[in-house]
């Protein structure tokens, strides 16, 4: 895919020439960051920031024929952290391919030349497995997906919120089991009106999104039904 003004690129720093850096930009040539560009106020030692065979997340700032035009300022903390993560999930999917077939590389420029990612295919591919195919043999295909499989159950994580739901009418507890009826595989009874929402997912943002969504659905209909609800502080 081509590179657009705008863009974050990792880069690794190749060398210092006076108050210029020039970087090699993964799988996209060579880029240079002006001295104004690598952080703000004033530099007194450029290699307090960068140094040769450091890895960096750069902005791309224009385009000049061949010429890359970098800035380091101007990435965000949050900006270079998922940057990171991708470049690291993009080593390790081709680092996968890698052992379990023997012509890797041609293997991986070809999904690279269809695909935005190796590790996006892969994640796809994961729920799809016949989108590789084109790519791989039966046996391969196999090994691919019981490493991923073995990934996946690793990097789940499990997320617990605790919360209050009780009832003075007579008919509460049918009107409580009703109301946790749709989430009773997530749900636990604790003790005296007590209960433990359990969530597994991916990543703590999905978990804590999802144990959210289902919290204010519960609080919404125990409003209707006139019940006690509240939320244990985290």
């Amino acid at each position: 895919m081509a590179m657009q003004e705008g863009d974050l690129v990792m880069c690794t720093v190749d060398r210092i020439v006076g108050t210029t850096v020039f970087v090699k930009i993964e799988d996209n040539g060579e880029g240079t960051i002006i001295t104004s560009e690598i952080a703000p106020g004033r530099i007194r030692n450029i290699r307090e920031y960068v140094v040769p065979g450091k890895k960096i997340v750069c902005k791309i700032l224009r385009i000049e024929g061949k010429h890359i035009h970098l800035s380091l300022r101007r990435v965000t903390q949050k900006e270079k952290k998922e940057l990171v993560e991708k470049y690291e999930h993009e080593k390790s999917s081709i680092a996968i391919l890698k052992r379990i077939t023997p012509d890797a590389d041609k293997k991986i420029e070809k999904i690279k030349q269809k695909e935005a990612s190796v590790y996006e295919f892969l994640q796809k591919s994961a729920e799809k497995p016949e989108n590789l195919k084109p790519y791989l043999k039966d046996d391969e295909i196999e090994k691919l997906l019981a490493i991923l499989k073995e990934k996946k159950e690793k990097a789940a994580v499990s997320v617990k919120q605790e919360f209050w739901l009780s009832s003075a009418r007579s008919d509460g507890l049918s009107v409580i089991k009703e109301i946790l009826s749709p989430y009773k595989d997530k749900i636990s009874y604790l003790a005296g009106g007590r209960y433990s929402l359990k969530i597994i997912a991916d990543d703590y943002k999905k978990a804590n999104h999802e144990i959210a969504e289902i919290l204010d659905e519960i609080e919404k209909k125990a409003k209707e039904m006139r019940l006690k609800f509240e939320r244990k502080a985290k």
